[in-house]
């Protein structure tokens, strides 16, 4: 295997690069499946029938914990990067650890804000609008469930192997589906409950 080591150890082999690439192409889906979810959000947004609106439902204090935690995560996970390209095995897996520690304070205000509005009779079933917000945040919440137990997974194989061509790639790729979602809330707090709270 000819290797480049003028890159960073993710990209050294031709292998990785293309997985690198594969998926940059996955995350292309995923941009069409948010976006698709968006489309219909913001079709029916104010199809409300019977049941309440955003500006009755939604509170600022548990979407700006999410965002704030959300978006540190972001910035965790680069410092794993960092760390990992500097060969600096012990501050990356803090780094990662921080990062899933977050993933999941957020993951926890999204269950407990769920649980907040079937309380308050906003179910999915008694409006469009409810239908589209639920079908959207769920489908957020199950990515950032996926990536806690992917980050898990991986967490364990650095412990093992430390930072190997493999793992360094499948770092750099995980690296890439949490910035992705960190993204797609940008768009959730600007164009749900922004919008939803006006």
């Amino acid at each position: 295997m000819k290797l480049d080591h003028t890159l960073p150890l993710e990209y050294r082999s031709e292998e990785n690069s293309n997985r690198i690439f594969g998926f940059w192409l996955f995350l292309g889906a995923e941009i069409v499946l948010f976006s698709t979810l968006f489309a219909v959000y913001l079709t029916l947004w104010n199809r409300t029938g019977s049941g309440p609106s955003g500006h009755e439902i939604f509170e600022i204090g548990p979407v700006m914990i999410e965002t704030f935690v959300l978006l540190t995560s972001s910035f965790t996970i680069g410092l794993f990067i960092n760390s990992m390209r500097q060969g600096l095995k012990k501050p990356a897996m803090v780094f990662f650890f921080i990062t899933l520690l977050l993933g999941a304070v957020f993951l926890g205000v999204e269950i407990m804000e769920f649980v907040t509005y079937v309380n308050e009779g906003a179910t999915l079933q008694r409006s469009a609008f409810l239908s589209s917000l639920f079908v959207l945040l769920g489908t957020h919440g199950a990515h950032v469930t996926l990536g806690l137990l992917w980050g898990i997974g991986l967490m364990i194989q650095i412990g093992r192997e430390g930072f190997t061509l493999d793992t360094a790639n499948k770092s750099f790729i995980f690296s890439l589906y949490w910035h992705f979602l960190d993204v797609v809330w940008i768009f959730i707090f600007s164009f749900v409950y922004l919008k939803g709270l006006m």
